[in-house]
């Protein structure tokens, strides 16, 4: 008993102490007070404020999308619980990373009446799609500006070891702690799914969750759903590059490249990918030719609004459902 306790302090300690860590790292010789500066002088809220409704309809897609895969296993739950449903779960992972995904699914239990198995399979096979969009964007984005940047070398006569060059040793240790952080979640993850293995009951209604994709009826909407979500979420973040001089120029392309950065960055185990997405994106924009100052601005700036939204719809969700009747 006391050893699962320390294990399970230890789960909710180590992605904020590892975080926390590569925040300080990135900030230690930062001036803080410069930011109210660039947030009242500077910075342009208009596009902050125009980037939000793409952050909010993101995860709308995600339950709209949610809906269509639990119908085919004979789970129907509200709308509105869905989609609140993965509001909380994006909240709820800000304090214990990963934990949104089992999150989402007791609400629809505790509201729906929705089988937990089930719904937890449906997140396995949801979370397949968004890896092999993620992958194709990635893979495509690659091999359409690798002219690009090979150009780019040429011109500056920059090479590659000259790049790594740029990284000081810190930098590559923080580096090797983040893949070492996801490699050791990959393996929480796998030992996880092999408990509920053990369980046949479990298993089963994990596996009629991730079957459940052959039964969806409205497979162009589903696929409108998938290309939707990721297109807010690039959106949400695309917008906020008019924010600020230094990176209202940088165009798409760079956009593109620095958000499949982040979102590779932020399967490390850390609270909305706090810390290690910060080091990915700045150390990106930095090889754009953004200033270190404006790099650091710009990851600090977005990444804490971007997360108080998240925080504001897990509070809206969890007081809409106190009101809201169980279903059956």
């Amino acid at each position: 008993m006391r050893q699962k306790l320390i294990i399970n302090v230890l789960k909710i300690v180590t992605p904020l102490v590892l975080g926390g860590a590569i925040l300080y790292w990135m900030y230690r010789n930062f001036d803080f007070q410069s930011i109210r500066h660039v947030l009242t002088d500077e910075m342009n809220w208009w596009w902050m404020i125009l980037s939000f409704p793409f952050g909010i309809l993101a995860q709308m897609f995600r339950g709209w999308r949610w809906q269509q895969v639990l119908a085919p296993i004979g789970e129907k739950p509200r709308t509105l619980t869905a989609i609140y449903s993965i509001f909380i779960s994006y909240a709820a992972s800000l304090v214990i990373p990963r934990i949104g995904e089992f999150t989402r699914c007791a609400v629809l239990k505790r509201w729906e009446g929705t089988s937990f198995p089930k719904s937890l399979g449906t997140v396995v096979t949801e979370r397949a799609i968004d890896s092999l969009i993620i992958l194709i964007i990635t893979a495509v984005t690659l091999l359409s500006q690798l002219p690009i940047f090979l150009n780019f070398f040429s011109r500056t006569g920059t090479r590659f070891d000259e790049l790594f060059g740029l990284f000081t040793t810190t930098g590559y240790a923080v580096t090797a702690v983040c893949g070492l952080a996801t490699l050791v979640t990959l393996y929480l993850i796998r030992k996880k799914l092999s408990f509920y293995n053990k369980v046949k009951a479990t298993t089963q209604g994990i596996m009629e969750g991730v079957k459940s994709l052959k039964g969806v009826r409205n497979i162009p909407l589903f696929v409108f759903y998938s290309l939707a979500i990721w297109i807010s979420y690039f959106l949400h973040y695309y917008l906020t590059f008019f924010c600020f001089d230094s990176t209202e120029h940088l165009g798409m392309t760079c956009a593109i490249v620095t958000f499949i950065v982040g979102s590779i960055a932020v399967l490390v185990p850390t609270p909305n990918g706090a810390g290690p997405w910060h080091f990915a994106v700045k150390t990106m924009l930095i090889l754009y030719g953004v200033a270190v100052n404006d790099a650091l601005y710009f990851v600090l700036i977005v990444h804490t609004i971007q997360t108080l939204l998240v925080i504001i719809l897990g509070i809206f969700a969890w007081v809409c459902l106190m009101f809201r009747e169980t279903k059956g």
